[in-house]
Formats: structure tokens, C-alpha cells, sequence
């Protein structure tokens, strides 16, 4: 048991443990699709299926961003030329507060964005940002070294949210880590492998409403270029896979 572990007792948890090919828990989760560019001029087309998102066999969840076949591209895919998955856990799994961490391996490469985040369960009635986001972990493939931590709010949305990042020793690609947060009321602090990086209280946000305090819905998924990451080159090649051991 690592040290940040140590305090807090398991009040939930998934394990992806499952016969190779199956879905991830439906109890738990379930996929949002289509493209249209997700608000960040984003390149890939969200499936449903076990196409993209998948038990590995091996008690992980594996999530594959694949290159579209160009017969299919514009009658199947609304023309996207990547697909991927984007998996939620809204209405069927919540939190407020806690130690929420997952063990990842991410994929690298230009234009490929990996994240495991939150959302206000409360979105369809307040949108967002006035719901809350909160980015456990973000990477942008072409830095895969570089971990991003980020809350997102009223006043503090897209390109102005409050973020911090951190650089590992090596590539996070290589192999798992563990990318943390603890959420406390009026506090949150964010880890990688159980080492602080960034912390967040109602103090720096300038005077800008704290929206930290209610149930949060769980998100995985790996965009495909955008605004944030910058679009893949043509030597990069596909599929690029997360792996997901534990949340």
C-alpha cells in the first residue's frame, strides 16, 4: 500500500476484469459518440461497440484510436478520418470528494491526447463550464513526458482554466503510472505516482465561483488532434492505445 493510499478506505472501484474482446462494465459505463469536433476542432469520430473500447484480457480497458478506412469515412464516420472512444460514467457511477486515481499507460505520438477527467453530474441542467471539470490527467502525445492537471469553472474555461504540469523523469508512454487526485472540500491536489505537483483552493481563482462541491461523473477517452495538442503527421502510425488497469 503506497503512502497516499494509506487513510483512505476503498469505497469504489473497477478492475476491468473480463474475457478479451468484452465492453467495459455497462453498470458503470457507457460510450458518448459521433464527431463533429467535441468544441476543440478535434479530428476523430467517437464509437460505440467494442470497436475502439475494450477489455484486454488481461483486467485492463483498452482504448484505440485507429485510422478510418477512406471507403467508410464519409458514410459511417461523418468524414473523420480517426476514431477512438470516449467512455463516461454519468448517471450510473458518482463521487464527491475522495482519493480518485487510475493506473495508465498512455499513448504517444503528435496529435494524440489521452485523458481521464470529471464532470459535474449536474451539467444538463447548469452546462458547461458552470458544472465543473476536473482534468485528473492529461498528455499531449508529442510531449508524453509532460503530465497536465487542470480545473476548469466560471471564468476559468478552455484555454484560461487554472492548470499546472509536470515533468516526469521519461516518457509516461513507457509504462503505467498512477495519476491521482485527492478532492477535499475547498482543496484539490493532483499526483503522479503518489508525488504532489499542483494544488488548487478557492484562493486561486481570483474571486471566480469554487463549483467543486457536488457529485462528478467519471470521463475516459483519447482525442485526436485539436486545438490543444496540434493534428497528427502523416508518419504516424496507426492504432495508438490507452491502457487502463484500475480506476
Amino acid at each position: 500500500m503506497s503512502d497516499l493510499v494509506r487513510g483512505w478506505s476503498l469505497a469504489w472501484s473497477e478492475e476491468f476484469d473480463g474475457a478479451a474482446g468484452g465492453p467495459a462494465d455497462p453498470r458503470t459505463w457507457r460510450a458518448e459518440t459521433g464527431g463533429g469536433g467535441w468544441g476543440n476542432a478535434e479530428l476523430q469520430y467517437y464509437t460505440g461497440g467494442s470497436e475502439n473500447a475494450f477489455l484486454d484480457g488481461a483486467s485492463n480497458l483498452a482504448v484505440v484510436v485507429r485510422r478510418t478506412e477512406p471507403r467508410l469515412r464519409e458514410d459511417r464516420y461523418g468524414g473523420c478520418v480517426y476514431t477512438s472512444a470516449r467512455l463516461i460514467s454519468k448517471d450510473r457511477v458518482a463521487l464527491r470528494y475522495g482519493l480518485v486515481q487510475a493506473r495508465i499507460q498512455v499513448p504517444d505520438g503528435r496529435g494524440i491526447w489521452p485523458g481521464f477527467w470529471m464532470l459535474g453530474q449536474d451539467i444538463g441542467t447548469t452546462g458547461w463550464p458552470q458544472c465543473g471539470e476536473i482534468d485528473v490527467m492529461e498528455i499531449l502525445g508529442h510531449d508524453p513526458a509532460v503530465v497536465h492537471a487542470t480545473v476548469h469553472g466560471p471564468g476559468y474555461s478552455g484555454s484560461a482554466g487554472v492548470t499546472a504540469s509536470h515533468r516526469a523523469r521519461a516518457s509516461l508512454a513507457a509504462g503505467f503510472h498512477v495519476y491521482s487526485v485527492a478532492w477535499e472540500p475547498g482543496r484539490i491536489r493532483w499526483f503522479l505516482d503518489d508525488q504532489l505537483y499542483a494544488t488548487v483552493t478557492p484562493g486561486d481563482l481570483r474571486g471566480r465561483p469554487w463549483v467543486f462541491d457536488h457529485d462528478f461523473y467519471l470521463l475516459i477517452n483519447v482525442a485526436v488532434g485539436g486545438t490543444f495538442p496540434g493534428n497528427p503527421d502523416t508518419s504516424l502510425a496507426f492504432p495508438r492505445t490507452m491502457l487502463i488497469d484500475y480506476i
